[in-house]
């Protein structure tokens, strides 16, 4: 069964270590899903996540605007992230390995995410919903961003580790 994204109850966000003492962490704003939920067999169903780059938020303007440029995200050549599932793997209740391919300045790399799976619930208008808490991390380097700046006493502004954290609350669509 296909089912789309509810935008009001879910969020794409990362964090990345800053200056090595602490993490700086953003969103994305814009984000779809659409997947293919095999209810009789969570393992079979299939998703992809599209991301408009452009959309990035960290809360500050000038952050925001350097890591669209091509020192990052590159979203003039590369306006669009994706997260494409190529299975999924039970790890008993609602605990699943995700595997998927993320495309990212328009490089791919297999990463996994951790998830919990939660539903299928009926909302109080009859629709059918599932819930998806995921976690994972990257290299960002792995994808081509590579910009860093060297720090006065040695260390590195931006870390190379960036974790992502996706809650993602999907809703039947109808037949």
């Amino acid at each position: 069964m296909t089912y789309t994204l509810d935008t009001a109850h879910s969020s794409f966000d990362f964090s990345v270590r800053h200056m090595v003492i602490s993490s700086t962490k953003g969103r994305f704003a814009k984000f779809d899903v659409t997947a293919e939920i095999d209810e009789a067999n969570l393992a079979n169903s299939s998703a992809t996540i599209t991301i408009d780059a452009n959309s990035v938020d960290t809360r500050e303007e000038a952050r925001d605007n350097h890591l669209r440029s091509a020192d990052f995200f590159d979203v003039a050549n590369h306006p669009q992230i994706t997260y494409t599932t190529r299975r999924l793997e039970s790890r008993g209740a609602n605990d699943y390995r995700i595997i998927g391919d993320l495309k990212l300045r328009g490089t791919s790399h297999e990463v996994p995410l951790e998830a919990e799976v939660t539903g299928p619930v009926k909302d109080p208008y009859g629709n059918t919903r599932y819930g998806i808490s995921a976690q994972g991390k990257i290299n960002r380097k792995d994808f081509g961003l590579n910009w860093n700046s060297v720090m006065e006493a040695g260390g590195l502004l931006v870390g190379d580790e960036v974790k992502l954290s996706a809650e993602i609350e999907l809703v039947k669509k109808p037949e």
